[in-house]
């Protein structure tokens, strides 16, 4: 594994649409980014302009990892817009893309998240796992511990409720 990690990366046409694939990808493999497959690229491409919108005002923050000239990596780091919460951020997004997968991309993504948030002098870091796909126990394996469960707050389909795990990771 060779991947080069960047933060805040200039937010081109070709990186929008590299997103998107990455995006796309990972929904319909499955992965709890937002979406349940199948998925259209045109409703993931939406919601990502929307993300791509909340950078602007630099408290969001973006970073990708490469290997190679190819995008396999990302995730995005969200302010919370609150004086009394700026002392740490919420990771949103977290996606290796599928074919990547199981190779440690992840475990180092996390890692260089959590470089970038020490650099930046954040206190911790929040993230939110959907219930039912077991990736609690990768986040455990980085440090994160469970903090809050709200029951049911994620419908997947008709008659499937996932509770949305709370995780935190404390940087001092």
């Amino acid at each position: 594994m060779s991947v080069t990690w960047q933060v805040d990366p200039e937010l081109d046409d070709r990186l929008r649409e590299e997103i998107v694939d990455l995006w796309h990808a990972a929904s319909e493999a499955g992965g709890a980014v937002g979406f349940v497959p199948p998925v259209e690229r045109d409703a993931v491409a939406a919601v990502a302009r929307a993300t791509f919108e909340s950078l602007a005002d630099g408290e969001d923050r973006l970073l990708v990892g490469r290997d190679g000239d190819r995008l396999v990596g990302l995730l995005f780091f969200t302010g919370n817009r609150s004086g009394l919460r700026m002392h740490w951020r919420t990771l949103k997004r977290v996606m290796i893309h599928p074919d990547r997968q199981g190779r440690g991309y992840g475990r180092a993504l996390l890692a260089e998240a959590e470089r970038v948030a020490r650099e930046s002098g954040l206190e911790a870091l929040h993230l939110t796992v959907r219930a039912g796909n077991d990736t609690e126990r990768f986040y455990q394996r980085a440090g994160y511990k469970e903090v809050g469960r709200v029951p049911g707050a994620i419908r997947v389909g008709p008659g499937d409720d996932r509770d949305e795990i709370h995780m935190w990771l404390p940087l001092r």
